[in-house]
C-alpha cells in the first residue's frame, strides 16, 4: 500500500512538531523544510487542526504547536483519516472489472488492508519520535541558523 503524498505529509509535520521544542514553526516554513508546496501544507495543516492535533496561531508571535492530543494520537486511526476508507483498487470505477461478481481478490485486498491499519493503530506520534528519532529529526537542518529539515 503507498500512503498519499497528504498522509505522509501529514504524519512528517506532526513528527516535525512532536520534537520542536519551544518553538513554534509556521505552515511556510514547515512547507520549505519538507520541500513541499506551501498550499499542500497549508490543506494538511488546516485539516491537523480541524482534528484537533494542531494549534495553529497566526500573526507575530504565530506558528504551529502540537497538541497533546496530537502527540498521543494513534498512527492507524491518522492514516486512516487521510486515506480514507476506499478498496485498495477500484473494482466497481468507470470501467468496472468483468470479475466483479466472483472474485476473491477484493476481500483478499481488504483484509490486508485492515492489517496495514491494524499494525499502526497501538503506535502513537509520541513512539514515532522517541530516541533515537527525536534526535535525528532535530540534527537535520538546511543549514547554519535555519529551521531543522526532515
Amino acid at each position: 500500500m503507498r500512503l498519499l503524498r497528504s498522509t505522509d505529509l501529514a504524519l512528517r509535520l506532526l513528527m516535525r512538531l512532536a520534537v520542536a521544542g519551544g518553538s513554534s514553526p509556521t505552515t511556510r516554513e514547515v512547507a520549505a523544510d519538507m520541500d513541499v508546496p506551501y498550499t499542500h501544507a497549508a490543506k494538511v495543516v488546516a485539516e491537523l487542526q480541524h482534528l484537533g492535533l494542531v494549534d495553529a496561531r497566526r500573526g507575530r508571535g504565530g506558528g504551529l504547536t502540537l497538541t497533546e492530543k496530537g502527540r498521543t494520537s494513534s498512527v492507524g486511526a491518522l492514516v486512516r483519516t487521510f486515506e480514507g476508507d476506499g478498496d485498495v483498487v477500484d473494482c466497481e470505477g468507470a470501467t468496472p472489472c468483468p470479475l466483479n461478481s466472483g472474485c476473491r481478490l477484493r476481500g483478499a485486498l481488504r483484509r490486508a488492508q485492515e492489517a496495514f491499519f491494524a499494525a499502526l493503530d497501538p503506535v502513537t506520534v509520541a513512539d514515532i519520535v522517541a530516541e533515537p528519532t527525536g534526535a535525528l529529526l532535530l540534527g537535520i537542518s538546511k543549514g547554519p541558523g535555519s529551521v531543522q529539515r526532515l
